[in-house]
This record gives structure tokens, sequence and C-alpha cells, in this order.
């Protein structure tokens, strides 16, 4: 063995001193002992998953809107329904559209206007046309449409608020041969905000606030 390979091991075996003499070095200068009781704890809080309590999806929850109905204003009424136009008619006769014709809408018959194809969804709530389109049914179905009625293919949101809600229906129990007589004051129409029950099923994607039956 010449004297470069001697002169390169040892080099090699020297550098592996120094590198084992630094490190144990290190470990006694630097090494602490973990504590027996950590000082605190950081606990996360728990979110309920999703359909859980903290979690859960939209609900119609608001109460009769009959005391609303009683003070309405069918004007303001009708500019609301401004929004529902692109998908619903609403005079005597009217072609059905993305979402069936809503004259005489209220106290109809769920899923029974003529000519109008209505989802599933619908034709289960409306249980054979046992069901009407009460003043109840209608408002919880504009507050949450695919909550009132599970299925439903209409494509609106909801309108959150109350007074917009009565002052649309308001308007458009007046749209009818023989107007449906207002809910006495504090009463109900008998609907109850259940998971899966509203009124119109508006067929597409289009925004129709307008109750589709």
């Amino acid at each position: 063995m010449n004297s470069y390979v001697n002169m390169g091991m040892g080099a090699l075996l020297g550098t592996v001193f120094v590198l084992m003499s630094v490190s144990i070095a290190s470990e006694g200068i630097f090494h602490s002992e973990a504590p027996e009781k950590p000082g605190f704890t950081i606990v996360a809080e728990e979110t309920a998953g999703e359909g859980g309590e903290a979690g859960g999806g939209e609900q119609a929850t608001s109460e009769p809107i009959a005391p609303l109905l009683a003070k309405a204003d069918p004007a303001a009424g009708e500019a609301i329904f401004k929004k529902c136009a692109s998908c619903h008619t609403v005079e005597k006769g009217g072609p059905n559209k993305v979402g069936p014709n809503l004259w005489g809408v209220v106290n109809r018959p769920v899923a029974s206007h003529e000519g109008f194809s209505y989802s599933a969804g619908m034709q289960t709530f409306s249980e054979g046309g046992k069901v009407v389109w009460d003043f109840d049914h209608l408002s919880f179905f504009l507050e949450a449409p695919k909550k009132h009625v599970p299925g439903t293919a209409m494509g609106f949101a909801g309108l959150k608020k109350a007074e917009e809600r009565a002052n649309l229906l308001a308007w458009l129990r007046e749209q009818s041969d023989n107007p449906a007589p207002l809910p006495a004051e504090g009463g109900s129409s008998e609907a109850k905000p259940a998971e899966g029950q509203a009124a119109q099923d508006g067929q597409g994607q289009a925004p129709a606030p307008a109750p589709a039956n």
C-alpha cells in the first residue's frame, strides 16, 4: 500500500473520529430530560360533522305566515314576483315555462297543473293530490325549497325574509277567479315545516322564487 493511500485512509479515519467526538460532546451539553408533567395541554375544540347539530343543512324554521298575511302588501308582492317571471307565468291560461303556470296556485293540489312534468320529489310530496298549496306550505317552500320538498327541481335558494314571502303570497292569492280566504290572524293553514315539504317544483336550473305547483 503506497504512501498516498495511507495518507488518505488516515485523513478519513481522523475526520470520522472528529465528527463522533463532536456528536458525543453536543449530546452531553444540550441534552435535557423530558418533564414528568407537561406545562399545559392544547385541546382542539370538536366541531359537529356534516349533518350534525352544528353542521347540518339549512332547514325551513319559520313560524306560520298567517299573522304577516293580514298586513301584507300585494303591490310589493307583485314587484317580488318579477324575480320569478323568468320561470313562471301567472296570468290565467298562461303557458308553463321552466315551472308551471301559477294562476290560482293558492290551495291548488300539489303537482296538479295540467301539462307540466313534475319531479319525482314533488309527486311524492303531493301524496297523490291530497296535499294542497295552502299558505303555510307555500311559505315554507319559498323559504327553503329543497328542505321542504326533497328532490324538487326548483333551483332557488329561498326567500329568507318572512315579510317578502307574505307580500308575494298576498299578491299570488289575488291571481285567481276565486281568491282563497286569508287565514285568521295568529292561525295557521295546517302546513308543518317538515324537512322535505314545499310548494312548486320548477324544472331546470334558473332561479325561480315563486312557488311552482
